[in-house]
């Protein structure tokens, strides 16, 4: 007779776990646009199976909660059930003895406060107002809207030609996409259900990398208005683009010596390569669009001279102002911000870190843009000092992960006091005080500081890299709106009571993505042209395949490869490879077909004009 005996998972428990896993991924998976009164009942009938029963709020509270929500859904609600669900909601959420109870009157609670309107319609009309116009998740997640299952579909066939005029009839930057776009469309991919979701980013890559002659759209007749972009970045180039091909005669002002903005003054030619990034901007150019380079608007022009000459204006300025630490000793020589060290790699200057310590501030993708473009400018070591965790860090991932394996060294927890100085004035060391995580506040933990001694982490080079600013001064001072340093503009881009000035991107927005720039220069282009008299259409007749009826078995994910670390640090040529044409024909087979399924068969998943 034995006293214990070794447990083993059971046939119940592996089941159990697995349901866990598939619902997690179930849940990564939910389409926007979702009814949160349909997504809260759920929520708390799960937190209800989920409670052991023990206290009477979690018991009891949980399973009202769930009627009276059932009531809202079924239409038998009144405006005092919603007063009964909130008092239900937060008396469990204060009473509860354990998380499962305390978490789920939370959930109910900020759910019925932050949607009450749609609550509210529910009682009132016995309707949902969540429902998204666009059914698709990939496309209505992509700012741009881009037809995504369509191209995916085209390139299957090798029709990439088709693939990347599909693309630029919502995005003209399809090559910089392939290389640098965050992908969020890939975040709500419902291949998720089945395993994980469809290498959205890579299909482009194989489209851009395949096509042989992508053809311009059909200029529309000259209509003899002129508009003029000022900034020759992304969010500008989108906008001239559009307005060009609507028959609409663009200038571009850019004040630096070559179009591209932060495509090419802040992302290294390892990541996007410039000959690409060229091979787009002639694309757009050949539109017909003139260009007015080392033209800086308060400085070379004046905003009220551009007026006199053009019928509309777009601001697209960009955020290329650099952050200080705002630290004793940032005088020192040797301290430099990262838009400085981006923008001197982006005109070709190389200048050369051998035998220097690199020390670089922040945490984001631009602080790993360049620590990694340190170890190619051969610094002997680079640390990037951020004063969160690691994992709270706001850059991607797989940049993170890139810059670690070509040799730099991530010292989280640690914020920067002060610069020592060595005699000469040049940098010393970096001196950083130990923090521990903290209360979360923005979805992240804060910092806090530690009860340790400060550290002087010996460096030659400090980089900061805590942000960008907007060079707006000369816009307020010719009266346009400017609120907390950038430029105050709605969401079509017009800006307050100025007739005829339109901004948008990280001017508006502060620094964001490029497909975000992107996006907004569409839509200002849009409403520039209806503000000149038009509505102009930009129509795609691209036939898209017609769906196959396979089953959509299990299968891994094809990602992108990398070359060596050892190899990729020691020059800044591309460091990421393409797919074969098999790979590419697996991964757009795993696309399920959103467009033409489910919400896609009866309520049109697929725009061919705006």
């Amino acid at each position: 007779m034995s006293r214990l005996t070794i447990v083993t998972s059971d046939q119940q428990e592996i089941v159990r776990e697995q349901l866990y896993k598939d619902l997690e991924r179930r849940i990564t998976a939910s389409p926007t646009g979702l009814c949160p009164v349909d997504l809260t009942s759920s929520f708390v009938k799960m937190c209800l199976s989920q409670s052991c029963g023990k206290c009477v709020p979690c018991r009891i509270g949980l399973k009202k909660l769930s009627k009276l929500l059932d009531k809202v859904l079924d239409g038998e609600a009144t405006m005092e059930t919603l007063e009964l669900i909130k008092l239900t909601a937060r008396s469990i959420y204060l009473s509860s003895d354990c998380a499962i109870g305390h978490e789920a009157g939370k959930l109910a609670l900020n759910s019925i406060e932050g949607c009450f309107e749609d609550y509210k319609e529910h009682v009132q009309n016995n309707n949902c107002t969540c429902n998204s116009n666009q059914p698709v998740a990939c496309v209505n997640l992509c700012p741009a809207h881009v037809d995504i299952p369509g191209y995916i579909a085209l390139v299957k066939e090798g029709r990439y030609d088709d693939a990347v005029n599909l693309i630029r009839h919502m995005n003209p930057f399809p090559i910089t996409c392939a290389y640098i776009c965050e992908h969020p469309c890939e975040n709500r991919c419902k291949r998720t259900i089945i395993d994980a979701p469809i290498n959205i980013r890579g299909i482009k890559r194989v489209a851009i990398e395949k096509s042989k002659n992508p053809s311009l759209p059909p200029l529309a007749e000259k209509t003899g208005k002129k508009v003029a972009v000022i900034g020759g970045g992304p969010g500008g180039l989108s906008a001239a683009y559009y307005l060009s091909i609507m028959g609409h005669e663009v200038a571009v002002y850019e004040q630096r010596k070559q179009l591209g903005g932060m495509l090419r003054y802040g992302i290294p030619n390892y990541r996007f390569p410039r000959t690409r990034l060229d091979e787009e901007i002639n694309f757009i150019l050949s539109t017909g669009i003139k260009v007015e380079l080392n033209a800086s608007v308060g400085k070379d022009i004046q905003l009220a001279d551009i007026r006199k000459k053009y019928d509309a204006i777009y601001i697209a300025i960009g955020a290329h102002n650099d952050k200080k630490i705002c630290i004793d000793g940032e005088d020192a020589t040797g301290v430099i911000s990262a838009v400085e060290m981006l923008r001197a790699i982006g005109d070709g200057q190389l200048t050369s870190y051998k035998g220097k310590r690199v020390a670089v501030v922040g945490g984001g993708n631009v602080a790993m843009d360049v620590a990694r473009s340190s170890i190619r400018l051969g610094a002997d070591s680079v640390d990037v000092i951020y004063r969160r965790r690691k994992v709270d860090m706001t850059a991607l991932a797989e940049e993170v992960e890139g810059a670690e394996a070509e040799g730099c060294n991530i010292v989280e927890l640690m914020t920067p006091v002060a610069i020592e100085k060595n005699p000469d004035g040049t940098v010393k060391g970096l001196r950083v005080k130990p923090q521990m995580t903290s209360i979360i506040e923005s979805k992240r933990p804060s910092p806090k500081d530690k009860n340790a001694d400060e550290v002087l982490i010996p460096c030659d080079i400090v980089v900061a890299s805590v942000g960008q600013g907007i060079d707006s001064k000369h816009f307020e001072d010719t009266g346009i709106h400017v609120k907390r340093g950038s430029i105050a503009a709605m969401n079509t881009g017009m800006v307050g009571d100025q007739e005829g000035i339109f901004a948008g991107g990280d001017c508006v927005t502060g620094p964001a993505t490029v497909i975000r720039a992107i996006a907004a220069g569409r839509v200002a282009a849009a409403n520039i042209d209806e503000y000149l008299g038009f509505n102009h259409e930009i129509v795609n007749n691209i036939d898209i395949p017609r769906v196959k009826y396979d089953d959509k078995n299990p299968c891994g994910r094809v990602d992108l490869g990398l070359r060596k670390p050892q190899d990729r640090k020691n020059d800044f040529e591309p460091i990421e490879f393409s797919m074969s044409d098999e790979e590419a024909a697996q991964e757009c087979g795993r696309c399920l077909r959103c467009d033409h399924f489910g919400f896609g068969a009866f309520r049109g998943g697929r725009s061919t004009k705006w």
